[in-house]
C-alpha cells in the first residue's frame, strides 16, 4: 500500500468527471461525487498527482452538453501529467480489447498503465467488473472512487492508531 509521504498517481476516467452532472438524488451517486470532489481537491493542493491522457481529452470532447464539457475542461488544469497515445498504448489497448474491454476503456487502461498510475478510478460498473475479473492481466489497480477512498482512509487510520 502507498505511503503517506509519496503522492498517489491517480487516473480518473470520464465517468468520474461526469458524475457531477448525474442526478444526485441517489445516495451512491452523492457518495461518489463527494469522493471525486475530495480527490480533485487533493490534486489542487498538490498532495496527489492527476494523470490524464489523450484518450480522456478525446472522450471529453465528445460530450454533447457544452456546459458540462467546458466545466470538465476547467478541472483538467489540475492534471499533472498527460499520457500521449502512441504505438505502445495502441498495442496494449488491442490486447485489452481481446479481454472484452471496450475500445475507449481499453485505451484509458493502456494510458494509465503507461503513466504508471497507482489507481485507475471509475464509476462504470461494467468496466469495474471486467477489471476485477481480469485483474491479473492488468498493470493497474482499478477501483470505484468512493470505495477506494474509504479503503485508504481506513488504512491511514489503522496506521496512525498503531
Amino acid at each position: 500500500m502507498q505511503h503517506n509521504l509519496q503522492p498517489w498517481k491517480i487516473y480518473l476516467d470520464t465517468c468520474c468527471l461526469s458524475r457531477f452532472f448525474d442526478n444526485q438524488t441517489q445516495t451512491r451517486i452523492q457518495q461518489e461525487t463527494e469522493a471525486i470532489d475530495w480527490i480533485i481537491s487533493q490534486f489542487r493542493v498538490g498532495r496527489w498527482d492527476w494523470i490524464s491522457s489523450d484518450a480522456l481529452i478525446f472522450e471529453i470532447n465528445r460530450i454533447p452538453d457544452l456546459d458540462q464539457r467546458l466545466r470538465i475542461k476547467v478541472w483538467l488544469t489540475e492534471v499533472r501529467q498527460a499520457v500521449s497515445v502512441g504505438i505502445g498504448e495502441k498495442s496494449r489497448s488491442k490486447q485489452l480489447e481481446v479481454l472484452s474491454f471496450g475500445e475507449l476503456d481499453a485505451l484509458h487502461l493502456a494510458c494509465s498503465e503507461s503513466g504508471s498510475v497507482d489507481v485507475f478510478l471509475t464509476t462504470d460498473d461494467k468496466l469495474l467488473g471486467k477489471a476485477k475479473r481480469d485483474a491479473s492481466q492488468l498493470h493497474v489497480h482499478v477501483e470505484n472512487p468512493y470505495t477506494w477512498l474509504q479503503e485508504i482512509t481506513e488504512n491511514e487510520r489503522d496506521r496512525t492508531d498503531r
